[in-house]
């Protein structure tokens, strides 16, 4: 079992759904509230599927302090998964009642599975990226040292677009 971090460290969740996304992603953040304690939230942004036809995911983007190590967060994320009836399968991409990734771990670069942080997803997908620099522009990336707002400014958002619909009210 890993040892717990020394001192709190941030923690960066991405939240999606296209399948009663409110509802779940309200689930998701309450439950980690429950778990981690307090939680900033980005705004909730609309964007279509990426990689499959389907509705349109609602996502965002959640930080929330905490010593415990990457392994329980992940346990904890999957648990949510399951809470909120995701049923794994072959199909990658799909439409999906919850998606949660752990994107940072603090400044923790941990290459190898089962746990990758930094997520690739921060750099690839304007709706992880997006959030990410609004609730935390400032933050550096722990591989590249670029601050989130800078990568965000150089992100072609033609590729992934999206539609800040508001704030998630819990």
């Amino acid at each position: 079992m890993e040892a717990p971090a020394a001192a709190p460290v941030d923690v960066y969740v991405s939240v999606g759904s296209n399948v009663a996304p409110e509802e779940n992603l309200r689930l998701a953040c309450r439950e980690l509230r429950s778990r981690f304690g307090s939680i900033d939230l980005s705004s909730v942004y609309r964007s279509p599927p990426v990689g499959f036809a389907g509705d349109d995911f609602l996502n965002l983007v959640l930080r929330f302090r905490t010593n415990e190590p990457p392994a329980a967060i992940v346990s904890e994320l999957e648990r949510l998964h399951a809470l909120a009836g995701r049923v794994r399968g072959s199909a990658r991409f799909a439409p999906r009642t919850l998606d949660l990734d752990l994107l940072l771990y603090g400044s923790a670069v941990l290459p190898e599975a089962p746990i990758r942080v930094p997520r690739e997803d921060i750099c690839e997908y304007g709706f992880v990226l997006g959030p990410i620099a609004e609730l935390a522009p400032e933050l550096r990336h722990p591989v590249t040292g670029e601050t989130m707002a800078g990568i965000w400014a150089n992100f072609d958002k033609r590729r992934h677009p999206m539609e800040r619909v508001g704030d998630l009210n819990l």
